[in-house]
């Protein structure tokens, strides 16, 4: 939508931005398939905000081969700002894994420094990074992770991993995993009765809708306090109503995402992406070339994206790959999330 809305107004430096996308259904082996399509029959100028941390893993080397640029992906993957030397045309976008998981844990040993942690994680790149992450803010702290609970892909019910972080006596239930997951962790503390002094939730699954949905319309408590990190302004939120940037969002999926919900803030990010990558265009000159869109991400200072939360910059520069490393904490209260505290910033990898 972001990328029709800047067409409409002349595109960039006079030339037009074509958009093609290929659903690979979150499978890493297809992924390799609509990329080679994508390469050497359509002959994409570069791959963009590819989502998922395996999909794009599989595809990296492929695609830095075929000397195609893979932009701002999906993934907070600590790999793609710490290999930024060996793959210098690839780059993540949202703050790294890693470094949300050292915020949680950094969170935990000031609030509550006796906590008991219990961990759901995916057992990939993903909850690797977000559990590592954790584990570094946890050290020289008297907080205890006394149980870890990993998942695959291909899982159908989360109870039994819950049930053993439940009587293993965690007090804190972190959950580090997709939106289908997330919700079934949380479904299944709460048909087990457990209620945690306090839940943690990865960004990747705070979306409103996907909260709302865990919450089994009120009846789930587990849901209630939970925190998570957040970096784009949330359309649910009422004070950003008023708000510049999400009065052009709402009127760009208006006009060219018909039938789109707005109050998705998956959405929101698409369209910060896409800004940010815009801005990159523009920076790479009136002739662009691959290594000019390269260079030009690999030299940003940005602090004017609509999209983001005041005072959160994108930045990168020699040997910095990781284009935002600041965050608020979130908690989600009676049906919606509340930012609080300051900033957090961190270097990430």
């Amino acid at each position: 939508a972001y990328f029709k809305y800047v067409n409409a107004r002349g595109g960039v430096g006079g030339r037009t931005i074509e958009y093609r996308y290929i659903d690979d259904a979150y499978n890493p082996p297809q992924s390799v398939q609509v990329t080679r399509q994508l390469v050497e029959q359509d002959k994409v100028f570069a791959v963009f905000n590819s989502l998922g941390t395996e999909p794009n893993l599989q595809v990296r080397d492929y695609l830095k081969a075929q000397g195609v640029p893979q932009l701002f992906v999906a993934t907070g993957a600590t790999t793609w700002g710490r290999d930024a030397s060996t793959y210098p045309s690839a780059i993540g976008f949202q703050p790294s894994y890693q470094a949300e998981g050292w915020i949680y844990g950094r969170y935990l040993a000031r609030t509550l420094p006796t906590a008991k942690v219990g961990v759901i994680y995916q057992n990939d790149d993903y909850g690797n990074d977000l559990l590592n992450g954790l584990k570094s803010g946890l050290q020289r702290s008297k907080v205890r992770i006394v149980g870890m609970e990993s998942y695959e892909l291909d899982a159908t019910d989360m109870r039994s991993q819950v049930s053993k972080l439940k009587s293993g006596g965690a007090d804190v239930l972190a959950i580090f995993a997709t939106p289908r997951y997330a919700i079934q962790t949380y479904v299944g503390a709460n048909q087990l009765g457990w209620r945690p002094k306090l839940t943690i939730v990865n960004t990747v699954a705070s979306a409103a809708n996907v909260m709302s949905l865990a919450a089994e319309g009120g009846k789930n408590k587990v849901v209630e306090n939970s925190i998570s990190i957040v970096f784009l302004k949330d359309p649910t939120d009422p004070q950003w109503g008023k708000d510049s940037g999400i009065r052009l969002y709402r009127q760009i999926l208006s006009a060219y995402a018909k039938g789109a919900n707005a109050n998705d803030v998956y959405h929101v990010y698409g369209m910060a992406a896409a800004w940010t990558f815009v801005e990159a265009l523009k920076k790479a000159g009136a002739e662009p070339t691959r290594a000019g869109i390269v260079s030009a991400v690999s030299s940003m200072n940005l602090s004017t994206n609509p999209f983001l939360l005041p005072g959160i910059a994108i930045k990168t520069g020699p040997g910095d790959h990781y284009p935002i490393e600041q965050v608020l904490l979130q908690r989600y209260l009676k049906g919606g999330w509340k930012s609080f505290g300051g900033l957090w910033g961190f270097r990430a990898g």
